[in-house]
């Protein structure tokens, strides 16, 4: 099964394309982003564990005990620290819960799966993928994009969200397919359609790596890879 790496920086596009695999070229996605939004449910472990880490932080349950995500996430992307300590609660259990789904699209004999993860590369996710591929775009557009899909957030708010992540530069570097989306919607769906396609296994690829020895191998291949590529190419561009 081969596992695609989705990822790109917060208002590049990075949901469009995954929605669009997934409802019209019909690969199976893994989404993190809702993984993330289900974990910490109310009576969920990872719930109670940010009610205690944040129990200081006013208004950060809603009327209905769901965590107010809003305010969350403006005193996070303003100290570092506590961003950490967010992360450290939620990221595993997403993990964990990732790893569910895989198992499950594989016994299931899917052929391809998107992993899509805004963190790839931070969460260390990136060396389960056999490809990678980001959404990328300008950070002026990312602001000018956040400020009109978030209509809450301040100029500062959607900077700091923004310097808060790793740079687009360092994304692309690391990826093996860019989708540049600084265009309008018409130009991204004919990059998602070029996607489609280029993503695409073969079929004896698929047929060889549902046998469980060769899968495991393939794993573990793809794993030495990544961990070569990260060491010698290294992680950002030499201009950096």
């Amino acid at each position: 099964m081969l596992i695609v790496g989705l990822t790109g920086g917060i208002a590049c596009g990075k949901s469009t394309v995954s929605h669009e695999l997934k409802t019209k070229y019909h690969y199976t996605v893994i989404d993190a982003d809702l993984i993330a939004r289900e974990v910490v449910f109310p009576g969920k472990p990872a719930y109670k564990k940010i009610i205690t880490a944040f129990s200081d932080v006013q208004n950060l349950l809603q009327s209905d005990g769901t965590l107010n995500r809003a305010i969350l996430g403006q005193v996070v992307f303003e100290d570092k620290k506590r961003l950490k300590v967010l992360n450290s609660i939620v990221h595993p259990a997403v993990k964990w819960e990732i790893v569910r789904q895989l198992l499950s699209a594989y016994a299931s004999c899917k052929n391809l799966v998107i992993l899509d993860v805004p963190l790839l590369f931070e969460s260390k996710l990136s060396l389960l993928c056999g490809l990678i591929v980001t959404v990328s775009t300008s950070s002026e557009l990312q602001i000018q994009r956040l400020l009109a899909r978030n209509t809450e957030l301040t100029q500062s708010d959607a900077e700091n969200r923004i310097k808060n992540q790793m740079t687009n530069e360092e994304r692309n570097y690391r990826s093996d397919i860019v989708v540049d989306n600084s265009g309008p919607v018409s130009d991204l769906k004919d990059s998602i359609a070029l996607l489609s396609q280029e993503i695409k296994p073969s079929k004896i690829w698929t047929i060889l790596d549902l046998i469980p020895p060769f899968g495991i191998l393939s794993a573990l291949f793809t794993f030495v890879i990544r961990r070569i590529a990260e060491k010698y190419k290294g992680t950002k561009p030499k201009s950096s």
